[in-house]
């Protein structure tokens, strides 16, 4: 499909308002990090005898293995659009439902694998919770905590923030669904990074990033596969 001149100067708009966006929240993010709040937030949830939410029915059960299983079945649910006319989604293109779900497919794949790579040790494991690494921050790389590392960003956040893509495929067909979408994906999202604070699974920021990661990768996919959707979203709400 050719794209007339009007579309593509409209989708080119619409590319550079989404990229403004994710250095606007990584600008955000930066200054969350120059706050040093981490560690203090940590320790407003744990103490020398660990972590008390860590293994609470609330927050170890419903809220963490509960939470997985909802990501799931949505993610089940947007499988199933892709075949069947399903409520939601019905108005989006099945070629950008496709996108969706590979794009979800894709966040959550990467979180995990950018966790197992990377050597900062969850709260839990510092020694003034009752571990034995000490407390190095994430983005000092090649610095070791003495502990097993493994826990940055966080994974459990991804079950919300790896559904952004929802937001993409629906806001320009559905943009009263694509904002509710929005909220309840953040809302979740940050809700989940909470709950690992408390359990002392992740700092707070381990959570934000796995947002903007998901936010950035979302939107650079969305974007690099116009071509491919045949139609671009050049009708983007000028606000949320």
């Amino acid at each position: 499909m050719a794209f007339s001149k009007f579309e593509l100067d409209a989708c080119k708009q619409a590319a550079l308002r989404d990229a403004v966006g994710v250095c606007v929240l990584l600008m955000l993010l930066m200054l969350w990090e120059l706050s040093r709040l981490d560690l203090p937030l940590a320790r407003l949830c744990g103490s020398s005898q660990g972590f008390p939410w860590r293994n609470h029915w609330l927050t170890g059960g419903v809220l963490h293995g509960g939470a997985r299983a909802v990501a799931l079945g949505v993610l089940a649910y947007a499988v199933l659009s892709i075949r069947v006319s399903v409520p939601v989604l019905r108005s989006v293109s099945q070629r950008d439902r496709i996108w969706m779900v590979g794009s979800i497919l894709l966040c959550v794949t990467l979180i995990p694998l950018l966790k197992q790579a990377s050597s900062t040790s969850c709260p839990w494991s510092l020694v003034e919770f009752g571990g034995e690494a000490q407390y190095v921050p994430h983005w000092l790389l090649g610095y070791g905590d003495g502990g097993p590392g493994g826990c940055f960003p966080a994974g459990h956040a991804s079950s919300a923030f790896g559904f952004l893509a929802g937001w993409f495929a629906l806001r320009e067909s559905a943009p009263r669904a694509a904002r509710w979408w929005l909220i309840l994906t953040v809302t979740i999202g940050l809700l989940l990074g909470w709950v690992q604070m408390m359990r002392g699974a992740h700092y707070l920021s381990h959570s934000l990033w796995t947002a903007w990661i998901c936010w950035a990768v979302t939107t650079a996919s969305f974007h690099s596969t116009r071509r491919w959707r045949d139609r671009c979203s050049c009708r983007v709400p000028t606000s949320i």
